[in-house]
């Protein structure tokens, strides 16, 4: 089994290399005539001579090209501003432009081997990680908790290996989100699953969900194997699996064949922060009744079935067996559960910026719906008002989107999962876990129960709390766990050799135990109120 999993290990590692290594290994050719089809006419006319010049013949590094469009590129673009020469300033940026120019002028193997490029990095990257995976069942001993010395192990303990891991994981995002001309052989490559699913060209955010797809998938198996004991964790896994494949992925490629709106249904607001951009209620409304019914089934999910649901099950109806970002997190980050801090300090930190984003998404909301309405309702949209109490509509929302969208949700979220653990974007970021969170503490059936005669103070639940609750302080003193953060993801069951806690949906009284040992933001403390009564 060794052997196996060592010819696994080199087949997924070879996988890596060559799909990191791609975006170097591609050429592209242009002419005069291919920078003037590529372009649009408008940005042509600011700087397509210029272009035409510059790029002439076969390169075969993309930060070469990237450096000379930028170059061009802000300095007529400042000169037209200065000049205020409005009709030839360009808007769209300089990356973005890049990209279409290497996209369109690949030539060479990467456009005629696209099939071989794809079983050489995906195909046997997945053959390579399951020959390592599935051996697990035998080489982990039988069925059961598994400490497997994770902080020994230089992947689990941060040591060198988690530390690329980071380095790999936060440059792949940052590439993604503001710098996708130099994934294009990465977004070529998966062309051919494009073109089987819904035709067209493939994306950077195409390719993003192909991977998105993929790591869930093999690492899921591996979730599986690991807690093959408790048929909780097997269920769950397969339903986050499901819902990304289905809903998050397939779904959004194949309604627009039929034409239908490409959304992901279960996506709601705050985490759908775009649901009321003048643009997307525009594009939804353009579907006609299938359209409108996409919007109120938005409404409709936000404001009345996520609380409801959240009231009968807690928020791990959602975190735990539907998000995409916590499927990723269960899936590719069940490896670095540990990390996550369990002190006051930390959740004291988390209470503030978790609801901080909150209340920013709100008023991000505020003022984006306030834009919509007026956009909607106006006869002339070039005077549309595009400010609330002095503060641009566009400016909140660009930062909104800049700094939750992309660096906390996509950058940190997932980028720092071997430093910080697993749940950092849905510990200290989800606005819909802040809003479940609200819901599930004060007004929920859900709780943890403990059974604190039972409990040998092992510390397994605690170290393996993903949400960075000290589960083993709860389960000491026998208090149901009660907390807004609490995902209900089940592993602090799943790893207690005594069975001290179980999740469970019961009557609200009684829920929050009033125990004359207290824990809160102070620490434990004595709750004489409690003593009184007693």
């Amino acid at each position: 089994m060794k052997i196996i999993q060592s010819i696994g290990m080199t087949l997924f590692l070879g996988a890596l290399v060559l799909f990191t290594s791609s975006t170097f290994l591609s050429k592209v050719e242009f002419t005069k005539n291919s920078v003037k089809e590529t372009v649009n006419e408008n940005v042509y006319k600011s700087i397509g001579s210029e272009l035409s010049d510059a790029l002439q013949g076969t390169f075969s590094n993309p930060i070469k090209i990237s450096g000379l469009v930028s170059d061009i590129y802000n300095k007529k673009n400042q000169k037209y501003k200065e000049a205020k020469e409005w009709d030839k300033v360009m808007y769209v940026g300089s990356g973005q432009l890049t990209y279409q120019l290497i996209k369109k002028n690949t030539v060479g193997w990467f456009v005629t081997s696209q099939g071989l490029l794809l079983f050489l990095t995906f195909g046997l990257g997945v053959i390579g990680a399951l020959m390592y995976i599935i051996p697990q069942v035998v080489t982990l001993g039988p069925a059961g908790i598994k400490n497997n010395h994770v902080y020994q192990n230089p992947s689990t303990n941060r040591g060198w290996i988690a530390w690329l891991v980071f380095v790999y994981l936060v440059g792949f995002y940052v590439l993604l989100y503001f710098n996708p001309q130099f994934l294009v052989s990465q977004i070529q490559i998966v062309e051919p699953i494009k073109e089987f699913i819904s035709g067209g060209e493939s994306s950077q955010w195409f390719l993003y969900g192909v991977l998105y797809c993929t790591v869930m998938t093999v690492m899921g198996i591996r979730m599986i194997i690991k807690y093959r004991h408790n048929n909780y964790q097997i269920v769950r896994t397969l339903s986050v699996i499901f819902f990304q494949l289905i809903f998050a992925f397939l779904l959004v490629e194949i309604l627009p064949l039929f034409n239908m709106p490409a959304v992901d249904l279960k996506n709601a607001w705050p985490l759908d922060y775009d649901f009321l951009f003048d643009w997307n209620v525009k594009q939804l409304f353009e579907y006609g009744n299938v359209g409108k019914f996409v919007f109120f089934w938005g409404i409709l999910l936000s404001v009345i079935i996520v609380p409801t649901l959240v009231y009968f099950y807690g928020k791990r109806w959602y975190c735990s067996w539907v998000c995409g970002c916590g499927g990723l997190a269960e899936t590719l980050g069940d490896p670095y559960r540990q990390h996550s801090d369990k002190s006051i300090k930390a959740w004291k930190f988390e209470r503030y910026i978790i609801h901080g984003v909150l209340v920013f998404a709100i008023v991000m909301t505020a003022w984006t719906g306030y834009h919509t309405y007026n956009v909607l309702n106006a006869s002339d949209s070039e005077n549309v008002k595009a400010s609330l109490l002095g503060i641009s509509v566009f400016d909140i929302r660009s930062w909104y989107g800049f700094l939750i969208g992309s660096i906390f949700s996509g950058v940190i979220g997932t980028g720092f999962y071997p430093i910080f653990g697993n749940r950092v974007w849905c510990r200290f970021g989800c606005p819909l876990a802040a809003y479940m969170g609200l819901v599930q503490r004060f007004k929920s059936r859900f709780r943890i129960t403990t059974n604190g005669a039972q409990c040998i103070s092992c510390g397994n639940c605690s170290t393996y709390c993903e949400q960075g609750i000290d589960v083993r302080a709860y389960a000491q003193k026998g208090q149901n766990i009660v907390r807004s953060s609490c995902v209900g993801c089940g592993v602090c069951a799943a790893v207690c050799p005594r069975g001290v806690l179980k999740l469970e949906n019961g009557p609200e009284e009684g829920r929050i135990n009033d125990d004359p040992i207290m824990i809160g933001n102070e620490g434990v403390k004595l709750n004489y109120t409690a003593i009184k009564a007693k």
